[in-house]
């Protein structure tokens, strides 16, 4: 039976991007050595690192006065990174989230932490617009997008004070203005490669904004000084993060992998609103594009185990909602076809009529 990878993460790969890793972990570029096993120092896996960066800048269209490495340790490390290098007294955090406020709860550690705004009071069903941003706070945070709730913000922020950044699941799927932001983060494992690496996206200038004597694998500098080989770097996924950006250029970037989110969500949001025994836990207007949650009708819940039964049956993987919140979530990341949308939606008809 085919089958359909729904999963939040580790997410879909394209395909040429596992079948590129797998042979590179027979053989990587020729050398008669695995991937697996390759120095870290070689000229061969120093290209790689420059390659990924150079795709990375390319195809976000990242300016000249931001610097990129890569780094272990996933997002939750970079948590408490943040407030660690930039926070002196107080930072202003947007609350969308177990994410965030996970990250509240580190940043706790290293200063004054003041909720600008949250969605907390509906359940984080909802993204907060129109608030005001405090000009007496080291830096504002938020997280781009929420996989568990399948919010995401739609546009760059203007912040008065530099704004970071959690684009862990969403990274790559839209186009944005990256010199609204003076700090860009995620872990790969969503859109970019397995989990084991960092990027961060980082503006000259806050390199001169630490404010506090660190360890050196806290510090910022150190990743940027010593070109992300401090320490050995997670050389399997960053090889994998590279075939990856390759594939995205190939296919016509950022703005095409942005059409074809749009058409996989739109036709996902259109089934969700039209099917009687389902209905969306977002509001419209702050829908994601990478997780797109629902839950049974009112009235239907008790279907809902039934449902995931059925949907297994039919090869969907991975689209039982985060415990948290329950219900479905299908993660359609870039590199989910739209023949998986199209088989989750044909199970969704074919369902209803079951029940009809």
């Amino acid at each position: 039976m085919k089958k359909y990878n729904f999963n939040a993460g580790p997410s879909i790969l394209p395909d040429v991007a596992i079948e590129n890793a797998a042979k590179a972990i027979a053989d990587f570029n020729g050398t008669g050595l695995s991937i697996l096993s390759i120095s870290h120092r070689t000229k061969e896996f120093e290209e790689v690192v420059e390659s990924a960066k150079s795709l990375l800048r390319e195809l976000l269209g990242i300016p000249d006065n931001y610097k990129i490495f890569f780094v272990g340790g996933g997002a939750s490390t970079q948590f408490f990174h943040i407030p660690a290098n930039f926070l002196a007294k107080k930072a202003g955090y947007v609350n969308t989230g177990v994410w965030t406020k996970k990250a509240i709860k580190e940043a706790k550690h290293y200063g004054e932490v003041e909720i600008v705004a949250s969605s907390e009071d509906r359940n984080f069903t909802y993204i907060p617009k129109n608030f005001t941003i405090p000009t007496d706070i080291d830096y504002l945070y938020i997280c781009t997008n929420n996989t568990i709730y399948g919010t995401e913000y739609k546009t760059d922020i203007d912040s008065p004070v530099p704004l970071i950044a959690d684009m862990s699941s969403d990274i790559l799927s839209r186009p944005v203005d990256v010199s609204k932001y003076a700090l860009i983060y995620g872990g790969a494992q969503k859109n970019l490669a397995p989990a084991g690496v960092t990027f961060v996206i980082v503006r000259d200038d806050m390199l001169q904004r630490v404010v506090r004597d660190l360890p050196s694998m806290v510090n910022v500098n150190t990743h940027v000084d010593n070109n992300s080989m401090f320490n050995t770097p997670p050389v399997f996924p960053i090889y994998v993060m590279n075939e990856t950006l390759k594939w995205l250029k190939s296919i016509g970037g950022v703005e095409e992998i942005y059409r074809r989110n749009l058409e996989k969500a739109n036709l996902l949001y259109d089934e969700i609103d039209r099917n009687s025994l389902f209905r969306p836990t977002a509001v419209k207007e702050d829908r994601s594009l990478m997780n797109i949650c629902f839950v049974m009708a009112e009235g239907k819940e008790d279907l809902a185990p039934e449902f995931l039964e059925f949907a297994k049956s039919r090869g969907m993987v991975g689209i039982k909602g985060h415990r948290l919140v329950g219900g479905f979530r299908a993660s359609c990341y870039n590199a989910c076809p739209k023949e998986s949308v199209e088989a989750l939606i044909a199970c969704m008809r074919e369902f209803e009529s079951l029940k009809k």
